[in-house]
């Protein structure tokens, strides 16, 4: 297993498990308060991305702006699922919820394409997927949550949308949010998430 550096906050027995993933250049405490703002006895786990572009660390190596370095997102992918699990393993929690931005967002989408059972509930800021994604079926009736930005240069809107279908042809309950802005996080969206974190999910 990578030996990922993360930060952690215990929760109470028996609240959800949070995973947050920050984006480029950011680290394990870029989101690592944000979901005990509203769920209070929650335990959340940050890992810190483990590459360095230019000093700017991140979850997976890419070649060019929205190019990856696709062998290395597939082992950086299989890496993260094994950190996952072994976490979610140890904390013992039955809702489990992974929110990420930008590079967080897509490893995140990485990681639950090829586990979806790791998760119940996904936020997805910012997410950039340029590849068509085989079916799985194991997102049936997972909560999803995708916020973007209209005018984002970093994550365009039709790659944005794809993601989108691709999600709901899976059978996942999806909601998504646009603003008018780019590739910033809008105040709607910090409100979207919270709202989002604070329901309940239906059993799955």
């Amino acid at each position: 297993m990578t030996d990922y550096a993360f930060a952690e906050t215990g929760g109470v027995p028996g609240a959800p498990l949070v995973f947050t993933f920050h984006g480029t250049g950011g680290d394990e405490h870029q989101f690592h308060d944000f979901p005990r703002q509203v769920l209070k006895d929650a335990h959340v786990i940050s890992p810190r991305g483990d590459i360095s572009e230019h000093g700017a660390l991140r979850y997976f190596r890419r070649k060019a702006e929205g190019v990856y370095d696709m062998d290395d997102l597939w082992a950086r992918t299989a890496a993260m699922t094994e950190f996952v699990e072994a976490a979610k393993a140890r904390v013992g929690a039955q809702r489990v919820v992974g929110m990420g931005y930008s590079n967080g967002a897509n490893i995140l989408a990485a990681v639950v394409m090829r586990a979806p059972h790791l998760f119940t509930d996904l936020a997805f800021l910012h997410p950039l997927i340029p590849w068509d994604p085989a079916p799985q079926p194991g997102l049936q009736g997972a909560r999803v949550l995708i916020t973007a930005g209209e005018r984002d240069p970093i994550c365009p809107a039709p790659l944005t949308r794809s993601f989108e279908s691709w999600m709901v042809a899976q059978g996942a309950e999806v909601d998504t949010l646009w603003h008018p802005g780019g590739h910033e996080i809008a105040q709607s969206e910090a409100l979207a998430l919270a709202d989002f974190l604070a329901q309940t999910p239906k059993a799955r």
